[in-house]
């Protein structure tokens, strides 16, 4: 992958540490930070300028991040550019990312890019959420990290099965050592060692959570027989007000 900023310091820090330096050492990811402030040619090396029609704020001129993306051969790649205008990120689209052999991000800044650049360059216009942040790199990590980690050899395949989003449902509770925290206990059925129990109960859980907190994702969520059981029981007992927290 090739980044392209203004800020390389923000983006390097990412790449050395935890799972993505690992990543990075064992190669199964590849990148490339390429500051396009080089390519101004006045003697500020100015990037910004005030945007036509009036307004606050400063937008990235075109010549710079064209002349990089230009010498990236970017016309030849899938260019991925950040912004609260673009298109709703999701698993989905993260996983249809990391298919792709190579891939370019833009991080924007100020007020964003000439029109113009996204117009030539730009394939996904992607929003990570609906709010605005003032540092194009940070919403572009975030979009590399979902679509990064799912590369083989980034993180075990185990560990994608049942975290959040997968099947459109959000991943159950975790627990780990001791088993009593202020006066909270640790559910006996993970105690229990009887694994059928508990991968009934962490679906039960996947399932109550996301009707919980994101009943919208339940819509397209492909349920098989037991799933859609359990939640029409969870359906019924948020109706009567009571919780079901057994797996019998």
């Amino acid at each position: 992958m090739q980044i392209v900023t203004l800020f390389p310091e923000m983006v390097e820090g990412f790449f050395k540490n935890s799972i993505m330096k690992r990543a990075v050492e064992s190669k199964v990811v590849e990148y490339e930070i390429i500051d396009f402030r080089r390519y101004a040619t006045d003697k500020h090396q100015s990037c910004d300028d005030v945007p036509y029609g009036g307004g606050a704020g400063m937008v990235i001129k075109c010549d710079p991040l064209a002349k990089a993306l230009e010498e990236l051969k970017a016309s030849d790649k899938r260019v991925v550019f950040a912004s609260p205008s673009g298109r709703r990120f999701t698993q989905q689209y993260a996983e249809n990312l990391s298919k792709e052999q190579e891939l370019v991000f833009i991080c924007g800044h100020y007020e964003g890019i000439d029109q113009r650049l996204i117009d030539l360059y730009v394939d996904d216009e992607i929003s990570i959420g609906d709010y605005v942040i003032s540092s194009g790199e940070v919403s572009t990590l975030v979009i590399i990290d979902a679509v990064y980690r799912l590369l083989d050899g980034v993180i075990s395949s185990e560990s994608l099965q049942e975290e959040s989003f997968h099947g459109n449902l959000l991943e159950y509770p975790q627990y780990t050592r001791p088993e009593t925290y202020c006066s909270k206990d640790v559910p006996d059925v993970l105690l229990s060692g009887h694994h059928a129990k508990i991968g009934q109960w962490r679906l039960q859980k996947r399932l109550e959570k996301t009707l919980s907190h994101r009943p919208d994702l339940l819509e397209t969520a492909s349920l098989d027989a037991n799933s859609r059981k359990i939640l029409n029981t969870l359906k019924e007992h948020s109706a009567k007000g009571t919780v079901d927290d057994g797996c019998d």
